[in-house]
């Protein structure tokens, strides 16, 4: 195994300290504040270390590469995306609060997923449609590492798959801009050019989120092992368990636990780090 260590700051006495907890052999860099510990064995201590120093690890074995996956799915608000696009529009509304403090239980999964979408989405009749595009304009910002990430998994030749429980008026924005392959999103419901409250068709849950890349998997002709599968909130746990690699990306703890992966001091670019 390798093992990866990244953080905004590596300092090399850290990487000295977890090459000897790790038994690593030799210590090479992949970026500016990446690193591979060669050879290392999973031990006591090296979770705990890095947690006390701010840096992300991750055991990957040592052959593992970025072309051998065939396809990424990925959540889209706080993961591809630094915001929650709801939250946003709330705030346009001047309901924020209330409806932020729904976005944060359900992501910790204390609501049940379906039932805090329709309590948000209500939220917002009577808002106008133009207010997306303004969310869009004024306020939607990519996570940090996002343009790299993707450039990187393209150059390999690995599909991109944006599920989301968001909006398709952002998702298809992206697509096009980011030359995303393919998505899957809630659609609101617009009439007269405000929002209805409602959304039409059925809701992106989290077993939508599962069956769609299951679907889309098998419809690529890719195994298991070659889906990578990322996402921050507890509705993204049965798309990632589709997956042969699991990423959380600054999640919640209780993703953290059930995850291959956790990145929480770095951007989505750490996750070519893991397959350089």
């Amino acid at each position: 195994m390798n093992l990866i260590i990244q953080g905004s700051e590596t300092a090399n006495r850290d990487l000295r300290q977890l090459a000897k907890l790790a038994g690593a052999s030799r210590i090479e860099r992949i970026t500016g504040e990446a690193f591979r510990l060669c050879e290392a064995r999973a031990r006591d201590g090296v979770a705990e270390y890095c947690q006390n120093a701010k840096l992300d690890f991750a055991f990957v074995p040592a052959n593992r590469k970025l072309a051998d996956f065939g396809l990424l799915a990925m959540d889209m608000d706080s993961t591809l995306i630094s915001i929650e696009c709801i939250d946003e529009l709330a705030d346009i509304q001047g309901i924020k609060d209330e409806v932020s403090q729904i976005t944060a239980s359900s992501v910790r999964g204390e609501i049940e997923f379906a039932e805090s979408v329709r309590r948000r989405v209500a939220l917002l009749a009577g808002l106008a449609e133009s207010a997306l595009q303004k969310v869009y304009d004024q306020r939607l910002q990519l996570s940090p590492g996002a343009e790299r990430m993707l450039a990187a998994l393209k150059a390999a030749g690995v599909k991109t798959f944006l599920i989301t429980s968001g909006f398709t008026y952002f998702a298809e924005q992206l697509k096009k801009r980011l030359h995303l392959d393919f998505i899957y999103s809630n659609e609101l419901e617009i009439v007269n050019g405000k929002l209805s409250g409602k959304l039409t068709g059925k809701i992106v849950d989290a077993d939508a989120k599962a069956a769609k890349v299951e679907e889309m998997r098998k419809r690529l002709g890719f195994k298991k092992d070659q889906v990578i599968a990322m996402g921050d909130g507890a509705n993204d746990l049965k798309m990632m368990a589709q997956a042969g690699i699991s990423i959380a990306y600054h999640a919640q703890p209780i993703v953290r636990r059930q995850t291959t992966y956790a990145i929480n001091h770095v951007g989505l670019d750490g996750i070519i780090n893991l397959f350089a």
